[in-house]
């Protein structure tokens, strides 16, 4: 059994790795959010099937003034046998208002789906840019870690031929111990990475992380989720006001009943049929219908200044993530520029060292200071993407 799981872990692993960025996209329309989403739009499109039918007929069969204490059929002239059908015709308009709704209903949702996608694949460029800034910063690390041996044995050579090393040697110590602390949170954040992974796609994959490049917004209130959403439940709200309005239609019924009689000894038992037509009056719409449509007006008002709020809140978000991916990017810069000057100040004191004055030492730190500064420059390159990623998920792009 051992083996056999086993063998499918490696079967899920090979299929993980050999996912490609698109596959992951594909995938991720598997998320159990979005079905739940695509199920509840189809209970809509369903409702509002169901909306626009008239109600079931009744059907009823009866015995009519019979007598107790003397039955009979035959004795009384009002005494009948009935069937009878009523069937109720509710207004149209309010068929059609309620058939509406539910499908501005799944359109909202529909929208909110787009939307939650939008984010999840946001989630996912993020996670894979963060999955590889780990992956660099550990390997970087690593070697940092070989530096350290490599300062040691140089300080050790130092404090033997009699020069001040002893401080040095517990300033490397320390900066090994502050290294292994790292390594150890960069550990974990890799399994915090890997089990978010794993929410948004049920496996952890080992797909490179895609180039992101952000996308500029218009200015257009319209071409973001969030907004669309909010537009999505004006539309909502509209129908409310529309089925509210209906109130005050009439609603028809017909009603047929067919009785049969006996003949008795003084009158014909000839059969009856009676029909009935009843219409409904709003003579309570200051206490039924009015307080409806007062209210739906104000679930619209409320929709509106959700609106309002949405575009708001979405312009500022993206300002926000625009201001975050601007400025990881110059933080690049600046580390880029750094590292430049410090590798020419390594061939400046290797250049030294080879002339035979001076030691090793100091290019040793130097090359230390690159490596911590190029992971430094992957946490901002991830930063970058990140941001990147979150910003253009606000974006209706398909």
């Amino acid at each position: 059994m051992l083996l056999a799981c086993a063998g499918i872990s490696s079967a899920l692993i090979a299929a993980a790795d050999a996912q490609s960025f698109p596959d992951l996209e594909s995938a991720l329309h598997d998320h159990p959010s979005l079905q739940a989403m695509a199920w509840q739009a189809e209970a809509n499109r369903e409702r509002a099937n169901a909306a626009t039918a008239l109600p079931d007929p009744v059907i009823s069969a009866g015995i009519n003034n019979f007598p107790i204490f003397d039955p009979s059929f035959s004795d009384f002239l009002p005494t009948s046998k009935s069937v009878g059908i009523q069937q109720k015709f509710p207004s149209l308009a309010g068929r059609n208002a309620r058939a509406g709704e539910a499908l501005a209903r799944a359109s909202e949702i529909r929208e909110m789906r787009a939307q939650r996608y939008a984010a999840l694949r946001g989630d996912l460029i993020a996670l894979l840019h963060e999955k590889q800034r780990t992956r660099i910063q550990r390997d970087l690390a690593e070697e940092r870690t070989e530096k350290y041996d490599a300062l040691t044995r140089v300080a050790e050579r130092e404090l033997d031929a009699g020069r001040p090393a002893l401080f040095r040697l517990a300033e490397i110590e320390g900066e090994r111990a502050e290294l292994d602390r790292t390594l150890v949170e960069l550990n974990g954040q890799a399994e915090q990475i890997d089990a978010r992974l794993v929410e948004l796609l049920g496996t952890v994959p080992d797909t490179p992380p895609p180039p992101v490049m952000p996308i500029d917004w218009s200015g257009d209130a319209m071409a973001f989720h969030a907004v669309r959403v909010a537009d999505a439940g004006i539309a909502v709200r509209d129908r409310g006001i529309d089925d509210a309005k209906a109130g005050w239609k009439p609603e028809w019924g017909v009603q047929l009943t067919y009785q049969q009689r006996e003949s008795g000894a003084n009158y014909t038992g000839d059969d009856w049929v009676s029909g009935m037509v009843s219409v409904t009056v709003p003579f309570w719409a200051s206490k039924n219908q009015a307080p409806r449509l007062r209210a739906a007006k104000a679930e619209r008002a409320a929709a509106r200044a959700n609106f309002s709020a949405a575009a708001r809140t979405a312009a500022a978000q993206y300002s926000t993530y625009r201001s975050m991916r601007l400025t990881a990017e110059q933080s690049a810069a600046v580390l880029s520029r750094k590292i430049v000057a410090i590798e020419d100040e390594i061939t400046s004191r290797t250049t030294i060292y080879e002339s035979g004055v001076g030691d090793y030492a100091p290019i040793i730190d130097g090359e230390l200071a690159i490596l911590k500064l190029r992971s430094e420059m992957a946490g901002e390159q991830a930063r970058i993407a990140t941001a990147t990623a979150r910003m253009n998920a606000l974006l209706v792009t398909q």
